[in-house]
């Protein structure tokens, strides 16, 4: 492995900015000859959303803002329904991650079949449907522009549909740069901006809007012979991941587009860094390319030589504040690691300042000495908390699951799971930030799902078992990078809750129990809230039509992080101050806690007893053969049982030492028992009942105590 110096990589980064500011390389794509602006184009990052919402994002600075204020505080309670319309006639399954744009009265938006249907704003009636034919994949949403809806589809097709009636105006398959399939499409000045996903190799990629050419493209892991191929071990570069996840922001003024690059990969899981050396650029990194050529102007890296899949793929917002008497125009960045990074977006220097600080190292892992800390600090715990067992359950957000070993954000792992929070599917994940001209806060949600990092998983990482996955909302001073409020809230936020500020300072929100709230956006106080009927993983928007102001929101739901107890839907929500339409039936709220791995199974059927340490095959109603040290190490893990049962736990005879089970959070047992022993405990409580075994805490069960 090349040794590499930050001082050495930062004289390289200005380096590449001075020649990408003398223009584009030679052999780059030029810009589409001939391009003219379209008058419904945005010209500047921060325009309002008004009459028209019409990007993912609301604006090119992805802010979530609208200048509409005719619901405030005053009359907000008033929002109800002004119409509904069921996209799918009915679909109650998939995954709806898509957001509504709005634009001349019109709505768009992405089904969970990714089919795309285009709904009159004030009537609610469907007005055109496109039906896509290779086959489902999560959207997040299209782009309109020059009269077109661009959509995607599987087999890496981007698809212009013509904004009137629908009808397909070209289909291009772009090949060679990964799955182009699922990041939402953003449209400015006749280019589309598209990232790939799901492959070993990520791109940003720019087309021609006419045609779908492709003009540009960067590479998430620059090859051999580019700027920071050198910050990955040999070939390591080809599968290294760096997928951007979700869509960019677009700077007009200063030509720029800013892109948000995810995890870096390893030859057996995204947890291995040992044959990966180096920092890893551009994954977890900020990327600054110019708009026209692609050009790479800067980067900013989050996380270095990434172990621990902290993406930080959240969408980048664009703001212009003043920060310590100075005007500054900053693009504000974070996400998994609970933390923001305000940066100067003109060349990526920190005016609030980011400090490198020593992080725990782990040498097989070739981890890097420093991550990068905001001066400010983060707005999540960065430590799971021992709270002791038998103590108020569910306790805090970030109460560590026990006999786990327990650890803080950036320290490493090798074959032990290490505990940390927020984990690899909390912070801020994805999900769509907002930031309000009239208050100068950013908002996000947020989630608190702690991670077991080892290179005993698979993936990235286990979520264990049993532990509680809720979340909040935090507003932050983007001219100090300080917390200005933060409420917490019963589930994680995390994953496509978007968040729409208004001028009248309201906050909209969906949550995954079908919710959709109004708070105070200067203190987060709840104004109000509305059942959908299914989970929100979206974001709202606002528009005018027929003279009218109206509150949109698609709620369909989504497996992450509630698997598929999140209720699901394929509605399309309009409201309106006096609406007729109340509000959905309740659906069954999302199960809150990590589910075991097993389904559930009657004590009668296995006389009330558990077997530690063994799998069980409830087709056959067998114990495994062989000791089991994984997630399924219960047999059964799931057991049902009335009231008053008492159920034997088992260390199995043929378990090679001690096993035992320690139940939490309740505190009910916690014993540890030799092999044939066994210990007796009656359930007189209905309840359910997490347990895990401290000589493998990846093993889990759950006792589910009933009343008959």
């Amino acid at each position: 492995m090349a040794t590499i110096d930050r001082r050495n990589l930062l004289k390289g980064a200005a380096a590449a900015a001075a020649a990408a500011a003398a223009g584009p390389a030679a052999g780059a794509p030029a810009a589409a000859a001939g391009w003219a602006p379209a008058a419904s184009d945005l010209a500047y990052f921060d325009t309002p959303g008004d009459a028209d919402f019409p990007k993912v994002g609301g604006n090119l600075g992805n802010q979530n803002y609208t200048a509409l204020r005719r619901v405030d505080h005053g009359n907000v309670r008033r929002l109800r329904g002004a119409w509904l319309n069921s996209v799918e006639g009915g679909l109650r399954t998939g995954n709806s991650q898509s957001t509504a744009v709005a634009v001349d009265g019109v709505l768009y938006i992405e089904s969970a079949l990714g089919n795309v249907i285009a709904v009159d704003g004030v009537t609610g009636l469907t007005r055109w449907r496109y039906e896509q034919t290779r086959g489902t994949l999560t959207r997040r949403g299209v782009a309109v522009g020059g009269g077109h809806v661009f959509t995607k589809s599987n087999d890496n097709y981007v698809i212009a549909l013509d904004q009137q009636t629908g009808q397909v105006a070209w289909e291009r398959q772009v090949n060679g740069y990964g799955n182009i399939e699922k990041v939402a499409v953003v449209h400015h000045d006749g280019l589309l901006f598209c990232g790939t996903n799901d492959g070993p190799r990520g791109a940003a990629l720019a087309l021609d809007a006419r045609n779908g050419d492709v003009l540009w493209h960067f590479w998430g892991t620059p090859g051999p012979g580019e700027f920071g191929n050198d910050t990955w071990e040999g070939d390591s570069w080809a599968d290294g991941g760096a997928t951007p996840w979700i869509h960019p922001a677009v700077d007009p003024e200063l030509g720029l587009t800013y892109w948000t690059f995810g995890n870096a990969r390893g030859h057996r899981s995204s947890q291995d860094g040992s044959a990966r050396g180096g920092q890893n650029l551009f994954a977890n990194s900020l990327v600054a390319l110019d708009l026209r050529t692609g050009a790479y102007r800067w980067h900013f890296q989050s996380v270095h030589h990434d172990i621990w899949d902290m993406d930080n793929v959240m969408s980048p917002v664009l703001a212009d504040v003043r920060i310590r008497g100075r005007e500054r125009k900053v693009v504000v960045y974070g996400s998994k690691s609970g933390m923001f990074f305000v940066l100067d977006r003109t060349d990526g220097t920190a005016p609030l300042g980011i400090v490198e600080r020593p992080v725990p190292q782990e040498p097989r892992q070739q981890t890097w000495p420093t991550q990068p800390f905001p001066v400010q600090g983060g707005w999540t715990e960065q430590r799971v908390v021992d709270q002791p067992l038998g103590t108020s359950v569910p306790g805090h957000p970030s109460r560590a699951v026990p006999n786990y070993v327990q650890g803080a954000l950036y320290d490493p792992h090798w074959d032990t799971p290490v505990l940390s929070i927020p984990g690899h599917g909390g912070g801020g994940d994805w999900s769509h930030l907002s930031f309000s001209h009239r208050t100068g806060l950013v908002y996000t949600g947020y989630g608190y799902v702690a991670a077991a990092h080892s290179l005993t998983e698979s993936a990235n990482g286990l979520r264990p078992p049993g532990e509680y996955q809720t979340g909040g909302i935090v507003a932050v001073d983007v001219s100090t990078n300080e917390v200005r409020w933060q409420r917490r809230m019963p589930y994680s936020l995390a994953h496509g809750n978007g968040i729409l500020t208004t001028a009248s300072d309201l906050l909209f929100i969906g949550r995954p129990d079908g919710h959709l709230l109004a708070l105070d956006a200067r203190s987060g106080r709840e104004l109000w809230r509305f059942q959908t009927g299914a989970a929100i993983s979206s974001s709202p928007i606002m528009y005018r039509a027929g003279g009218r102001e109206y509150l949109a929101v698609f709620a369909g739901g989504t497996s992450i992080p509630y698997g598929n107890s999140a209720p699901r839907g394929d509605f399309l929500w309009a409201f309106e101050l006096g609406g007729g339409l109340g509000p959905a039936p309740t659906p069954p709220p999302p199960v809150v806690r990590r589910p075991v791995s097993g389904g559930p199974v009657e004590g009668t059927t296995v006389a009330d007893t558990v077997v530690i340490g063994r799998t069980y095959d409830a087709a056959t109603g067998t114990v495994g053969a062989t000791e089991s040290f994984g997630v399924a190490g219960m047999a059964p893990t799931h057991l049902r049982v009335p009231v008053g049962t008492t159920v034997t736990f088992t260390n199995h005879r043929g378990n090679a030492g001690p096993r035992g089970v320690t139940q939490f959070f309740e505190g009910l047992f916690d014993v540890t028992l030799a092999p044939g022993a066994s210990f007796t405990h009656t359930f007189g409580r209905a309840g359910e009942y997490f347990y895990n075994d401290p000589a493998s805490p990846r093993s889990t069960g759950k006792i589910e105590v009933y009343r008959p």
